[in-house]
């Protein structure tokens, strides 16, 4: 770490050791006390640190905080933050809760290890009180550790825990200065934040969906995830192992035709699944960033329509994902990070089109071959879903898709080994319209375009 870099954080130490209203305790398990030392080397740790404790034997750790099937885990920190700040009032609360903010701060980390290869990440948070006296909020957020070294992943831990515990108090009102300045002191080399959660009384106000795009419009991480019910969580939890079926596109509106999109590759898709596979298939729908920037105004990400559009998508049973990653390879690549299934990526034949494009591979040594190469390493196959023309109503599908001259025998080649599939149109009807035809029979006050959305999304088209 540079000397402008231990500045920047011991200075945020120093204004929390010196702020009388602060006091809690510090609970972490693996990699160290590695957020702890942070506010014992620098001055006045007296006035914040009421107790650390590290209860890294299994065993210990259960005597405190309860048995759990997994000890690197949401449940698990969310247990050592409860545990540890009502120890903190049952002892302080008559002598220090006058004028003291009491908080917890707790991380259970999977570290590198000797010998060790494994994923490195962990969950951190911070209960804490808004106010003297007041309900306790909290604040989650996991973690990946992207250094190689353990030294070097204990260094991160204490720095991005520094900078949580100072944000949880300074930044609070401010999500995207909330959201980057978690990463203070750190390059984004080091550490990506896949999950962020405000919960409590004092944070009811905050749309964790919100919280999730901050994280991807930061560039904290290439990817960010909610459920149908509108629970932020971290990809792994609700990926791992399990096969995925991923529909890309701007849902601008939520049509009919998406919905037969997801249901044809479905079942093409799960014909050579197991059943219990089958069971455990999840369908994504992902928003891209370049599908939420606002018009006219460059950079500018339109909250608003996010929100509609993920309601939309939520009421339909969906989960949505929203991304970074305009290139398909890339969010291949993002996926199979956290699971070893099959996934499918449903896609029109225009998308088909853009994949042949030069454009997404510039920035690759291998050109076209490398982002191709990439994106069928692993367990992958694209699911393409027709075209009508509209000026000849003749039917584009895979099979008869034209690739680009010069790639003729490649895409041959996909095809017949099972990497690109063709898959059906429920209802040629649907392929009359497009998502701006909706637009514009909104603006014009034509019904039509009712027959074209699925009612659980009508509000949110039109608002």
């Amino acid at each position: 770490m540079s000397s402008e870099q231990i500045s920047s954080i011991y200075d945020k130490v120093l204004r929390i050791n010196l702020d009388t209203a602060i006091y809690g305790t510090f609970a972490e398990i693996g990699a160290g006390q590695e957020v702890a030392n942070c506010f014992f080397r620098a001055s006045a740790s007296a006035g914040t640190v009421a107790k650390t404790i590290s209860a890294y034997d299994m065993t210990m750790s259960d005597a405190i905080y309860g048995k759990s099937n997994r000890y690197v885990s949401r449940d698990r920190v969310s247990a050592m933050l409860k545990y540890e700040y009502q120890l903190l009032l049952e002892r302080l609360s008559q002598q220090k809760g006058t004028d003291t903010t009491f908080f917890s701060f707790s991380n259970t980390v999977r570290a590198r290890g000797y010998n060790d290869t494994g994923e490195c990440h962990g969950w951190m948070g911070v209960r804490l009180q808004l106010k003297p006296g007041g309900p306790p909020c909290q604040i989650i957020i996991h973690v990946r550790l992207l250094d190689e070294e353990n030294v070097d992943q204990m260094e991160a831990l204490g720095i991005i825990g520094v900078n949580l515990i100072y944000a949880a108090f300074y930044h609070r009102e401010h999500l995207a200065v909330f959201t980057e300045s978690l990463m203070d002191g750190l390059g984004k080399d080091r550490v990506e934040v896949d999950m962020l959660k405000f919960s409590g009384e004092g944070f009811k106000m905050v749309d964790n969906r919100l919280c999730h795009l901050q994280l991807v419009t930061s560039g904290l991480t290439d990817a960010a995830m909610f459920l149908p019910d509108g629970e932020v969580v971290q990809p792994a939890e609700a990926l791992y192992k399990r096969p995925i079926i991923l529909l890309r596109g701007s849902f601008d509106p939520v049509m009919n035709l998406h919905l037969d999109m997801l249901k044809q590759t479905r079942t093409l898709f799960q014909s050579s699944l197991e059943s219990q596979q089958k069971q455990e298939t999840v369908e994504l729908c992902e928003i891209s960033m370049n599908n939420l920037l606002r018009e006219g105004k460059s950079g500018e990400i339109d909250h608003l329509a996010f929100l509609d559009r993920a309601n939309a998508l939520q009421a339909l049973g969906k989960t949505v994902l929203v991304s970074r990653c305009p290139e398909f390879h890339r969010i291949a690549t993002y996926l199979s990070r956290y699971t070893s299934s099959p996934i499918g990526i449903v896609l029109s034949i225009g998308l088909l089109n853009e994949l042949f494009k030069e454009k997404w591979s510039e920035n690759l040594a291998g050109g076209i071959l490398e982002s191709f190469g990439r994106l069928f390493k692993h367990e992958l196959g694209l699911y393409v879903y027709p075209w009508k023309k509209r000026e000849s109503d003749d039917l584009v599908t895979a099979d008869n898709f034209k690739s680009p001259a010069d790639l003729k025998h490649l895409y041959e080649y996909f095809l017949k080994n099972g990497m690109i599939h063709s898959i059906p149109c429920g209802d040629v009807e649907l392929l009359k319209f497009t998502g701006r035809d909706v637009q514009r029979m909104i603006a014009e006050g034509n019904e039509l375009w009712k027959d074209l959305v699925p009612g659980q999304a009508h509000t949110s088209a039109v608002s």
